[in-house]
């Protein structure tokens, strides 16, 4: 009998905003380089986001974790939407996602891409990743609000470390530091958070002495922002905090750039649940609608989620697709350029050999 082709069940959350646009777009090459490379992906589209809100006071239905839980991977465009506070719909969506299925790693890779422009004057090789801890740290819900209504009214919200969830967030970094400079900087803020940070730094330290060929720098988060934009080439691996990491790859992927063209993944390492793949970019109201969103950032977190899947080849020749594209001088109009979603995707697929519209 012929062998069976590959097969991957990926759950699809467009989203909000331009997540309506981009993951379309994406989808259209993911399609175009299974074929190339002899796998198929079977889509199972999900309406949940903002609208479904409005409409029913939820982000996803009651049962929505349990229909995700036996797919392959979760692709997920942008949440979030004017006229609902953004704790709704990320913690109505996005974050039990990460939660419920240990997506203890967020994934963050930042390099300056062909054609792209950086805003400093000498960026220095910018190459980087962030393992940022994903399920705990700052972002916890133990907390509350109290004398509410009164002129006395507080808030305050606790923030969780676990002994385990440190190791195993800079076990993820020292393995992936290990592939590349073995450099590994950890963010911290242990002069004044003295026992969080405190703990994170040890524990850190303690994971890191095991792998005997790793440099291990703690370098303070305000001087961590500050050597970012200085010496940029001087970072490689950075392990962080929730908190630290969510707004360090945001500002290292200015710094590249764009944040348009910076992906995530959301990574449950042992692989007992799916993991999620999506753009750092959020939802952008302010150009919805319009055709002009750049699609690199959700592309990118396609080929991430390829290389997830095992199909490392058809995740590199995704990338050099885009980067071939971004080469040639096509861009969008975040990047200076003059493309629209369509046209730049269309340029990729040109890359990829097919145009094939997209597969419900």
């Amino acid at each position: 009998m012929p062998e069976q082709p590959r097969r991957h069940v990926i759950d699809v959350i467009a989203g909000d905003g331009i997540g309506q646009e981009v993951v379309p777009a994406a989808i259209r090459c993911l399609d175009a380089v299974s074929v190339r490379h002899g796998f198929d992906m079977t889509w199972r589209h999900h309406d949940w986001g903002s609208d479904r809100y409005r409409s029913d006071g939820t982000m996803m239905p009651a049962d929505g974790l349990d229909q995700l839980a036996d797919g392959d991977a979760i692709f997920l465009g942008a949440v979030g939407a004017p006229g609902i506070p953004d704790h709704v719909t990320l913690w109505g969506l996005l974050i039990p996602i990460r939660r419920a299925f240990l997506q203890y790693v967020n994934l963050r890779p930042v390099r300056i891409l062909p054609g792209v422009h950086s805003p400093l004057t000498d960026p220095g090789g910018l190459d980087v990743i962030i393992v940022r801890e994903n399920v705990e740290g700052e972002y916890s819900e133990v907390g509350g609000r109290v004398y509410r209504g009164r002129p006395e009214e507080g808030a305050f919200q606790e923030a969780i470390f676990t002994r385990a969830g440190i190791e195993r967030v800079a076990r993820f970094a020292a393995e992936v530091a290990a592939q590349r400079s073995g450099l590994v900087v950890s963010a911290t803020k242990s002069n004044g958070l003295i026992h969080t940070m405190c703990l994170w730094d040890e524990v850190v330290s303690e994971v890191i002495a095991g792998y005997g060929d790793l440099r291990l720098e703690h370098v303070l988060i305000d001087a961590l922002a500050a050597r970012a934009v200085l010496k940029p080439g001087s970072l490689d691996v950075i392990v962080a905090s929730n908190l630290f990491g969510d707004i360090l790859s945001d500002l290292i992927a200015a710094l590249a750039g764009s944040i348009g063209v910076a992906p995530s993944a959301n990574l449950n390492p042992t692989r007992d649940f799916p993991s999620m793949f999506e753009p750092v970019h959020g939802s952008a109201p302010d150009i919805a609608g319009q055709g002009a969103a750049n699609p690199i950032g959700q592309i990118w977190a396609g080929a991430m989620m390829l290389d997830h899947l095992g199909e490392a080849a058809a995740a590199a020749d995704l990338i050099a697709a885009f980067e071939g594209v971004l080469r040639d001088g096509t861009r969008t109009r975040d990047l200076g350029g003059s493309a629209n979603t369509a046209g730049f995707t269309d340029a990729v697929l040109d890359r990829l050999g097919s145009r094939k519209e997209a597969v419900s």
